[in-house]
């Protein structure tokens, strides 16, 4: 296919966003046989590509929502440009970060010819924040189901929250209910603590001990042990208290985990998009739902009519659909 835009993959492989657009980049090469991935410092370049595609989070990009911002809007004026937005501003940002995210991210989708987003929960962020793309495309985050063994033998329980570590991810809300129950698992924080979050992890596995809690940090967690650890934990959760698109949730779902989930506008349309895939929980109703996935673990596997695409492939067709389609280069 022709005038198909670069592909940018950023330089962190750890970090989520890096993850999603190299997986990206390989699937649309796989279907179009074109190379397409690029680095970023290819934007900046001497011979800068006719058009690219960058996914973005202000922290990725930059040290501030306000250099991030002018990063992108310089290499908007060298390439026509696409952008996949992650980590959408909302109120959980704060009343300091929110305007400033908020505002670098109005500046990004202005500086490009379309927007990506991965949730109608995340579009309807951008418009109650008044962010209006030129084009707007709405591709879910992909599930990409790996084959997978007979399922462990149980061992001591554990309720595990997958991600990196920072306030809001749900880690407060599941040591919370692990406090109310009479046998108490030990509460498994599949990663580490996110950049700058170190003390903020430490403070918390300290504050869960004090109420009865143990917590069993893993650190980084490679791709390659990623599935492993996932079938190894008991319960699954997913409950931060404000989310607008989750890798983590498809990393469960990938890993043949049905994950208890925070009930919210995201979390219904995820259960709509791939029914039998979650287990929709309100945030009163948590220990009564890991108590009962604790006395029933067979409940947190999918079964065989659990609906799992969009796949990665669909979401490479949806990108290419959007580019060749909807998006005047």
């Amino acid at each position: 296919m022709s005038g198909l835009p670069a592909l940018v993959v950023t330089a962190d492989p750890r970090h989520g966003v890096t993850v999603a657009a190299r997986d990206l980049a390989t699937a649309v090469e796989a279907a179009t046989g074109t190379r397409l991935a690029v680095t970023a410092a290819a934007l900046l370049g001497d011979h800068p590509p006719e058009r690219a595609h960058l996914h973005f989070t202000d922290r990725l990009w930059a040290g501030s929502p306000e250099d991030a911002a002018a990063l992108v809007e310089r290499i908007a004026g060298r390439t026509a440009l696409t952008v996949t937005l992650h980590d959408v501003p909302q109120d959980s940002d704060g009343p300091r970060n929110l305007p400033r995210r908020a505002d670098c991210y109005a500046r990004v989708a202005a500086a490009a010819r379309g927007v990506v987003v991965n949730s109608r929960h995340e579009a309807a962020h951008l418009a109650d924040a008044g962010i209006v793309p030129r084009a707007l495309g709405v591709v879910p985050l992909p599930v990409t189901p790996v084959p997978t063994g007979p399922r462990p033998q149980p061992g001591d329980p554990d309720v595990a929250v997958l991600g990196f570590f920072y306030p809001g991810k749900g880690h407060a809300e599941v040591v919370g209910a692990l406090a109310t129950l009479g046998d108490r698992p030990r509460m498994t924080v599949l990663g580490g603590a996110s950049a700058g979050h170190e003390t903020d992890l430490l403070t918390f596995a300290e504050q869960a001990g004090a109420r009865g809690v143990a917590v069993d940090v893993t650190g980084f967690v490679p791709e390659k042990d990623l599935v492993e650890r996932c079938r190894a934990a008991t319960v699954p959760v997913v409950a931060h208290r404000h989310f607008s698109a989750s890798g983590s949730l498809a990393s469960w779902i990938a890993a043949g985990r049905r994950p208890l989930v925070a009930d919210g506008r995201y979390g219904r349309e995820m259960a709509a998009l791939r029914p039998g895939t979650v287990h929709l929980v309100a945030p009163d109703d948590l220990p009564a739902a890991i108590a009962g996935a604790l006395a029933d673990p067979a409940s947190t596997w999918l079964t065989a009519d659990a609906v799992t695409r969009p796949h990665l492939d669909d979401t490479a067709a949806a990108y290419l659909r959007w580019w060749t389609g909807d998006i005047t280069w």
